[in-house]
């Protein structure tokens, strides 16, 4: 976005889309993660590694508001998220943001048809007019490569990689500014991944997404990945462009990583 323009909330867009300061969630004397902080660009492709319980799902769980932080700010477009009300958190977390899971079934509604996961969201930011919904929906349907006949399948008749893809039909479809996600290929097998990762990989940049995406694989945020934050014990360890951390890294901890001796 260029510098004369505004954001949303009518601000002039010289900051970061998401920034994040000294983010800290303890659990008890466990630190779940510490003193993270991080600048989000607009069309910037954040990718989070390390190995399991190394505090990266409890940074991605509190910047999506599924968990409130003990401590630190987290601002988006320069306010304080954690300062709005419910009910504009409700707007943001409806249209503005999305959020992709691991497994798909926590994201889509089993029991809906297909078309009617991704109407649904619409309908949650004011569309009301069915035939518009509905052809909206075989649009992101095909976008995400579902025949147009499956519309009205539920995604239980579905594959597990179609089912990953309607999720991400039903996210994208309000035209988020910021996704979240968490091992969005995780659970499938390599060949169903690698056509998973081509498609977000041509998504995030025609639509201009940001995205923060939370991942073991380091192949996954190779592909997708502007950026790379490495965490362990809850905190970062190392951070920089991808390929330059991935090829070069600086902390024994990434240097095991990358050489796969830890088990991620």
């Amino acid at each position: 976005m260029g510098a004369g323009e505004l954001g949303i909330f009518g601000k002039m867009k010289l900051q970061p889309l998401l920034s994040v300061q000294g983010l800290t969630k303890r659990y008890g004397a466990r630190i779940g993660c510490a003193d993270v902080s991080f600048d989000l660009w607009p069309g910037e492709v954040l990718g989070i590694v390390g190995e399991s319980g190394s505090g990266k799902s409890t940074l991605l769980s509190c910047l999506a508001g599924h968990q409130r932080p003990d401590l630190g700010r987290i601002l988006y477009d320069g306010d304080d998220v954690l300062a709005l009300s419910e009910a504009a958190w409700r707007r943001l977390l409806r249209g503005d943001w999305a959020y992709v899971h691991q497994n798909p079934r926590d994201g889509l509604r089993m029991g809906v048809s297909a078309g009617g996961n991704v109407g649904e969201r619409l309908m949650g930011t004011g569309a009301r007019h069915y035939g518009a919904i509905r052809a909206t929906a075989t649009d992101w349907l095909g976008r995400v490569e579902i025949a147009a006949d499956r519309i009205d399948d539920r995604p239980s008749a579905f594959s597990g990689g179609m089912q990953q893809r309607l999720q991400i039909a039903r996210n994208l479809v309000t035209g988020p500014r910021l996704v979240f996600m968490d091992e969005p290929t995780g659970g499938l097998d390599v060949s169903v991944q690698a056509r998973l990762l081509d498609l977000l990989r041509g998504l995030v940049r025609d639509l201009g997404l940001s995205v923060v995406i939370v991942t073991h694989d380091l192949a996954v945020v190779r592909l997708l990945a502007d950026r790379l934050m490495v965490m362990k014990s809850g905190r970062v360890v190392e951070t920089g462009l991808t390929d330059q951390v991935l090829d070069d890294p600086q902390h024994g901890y990434t240097q095991l990583l990358v050489s796969s001796v830890l088990q991620v």
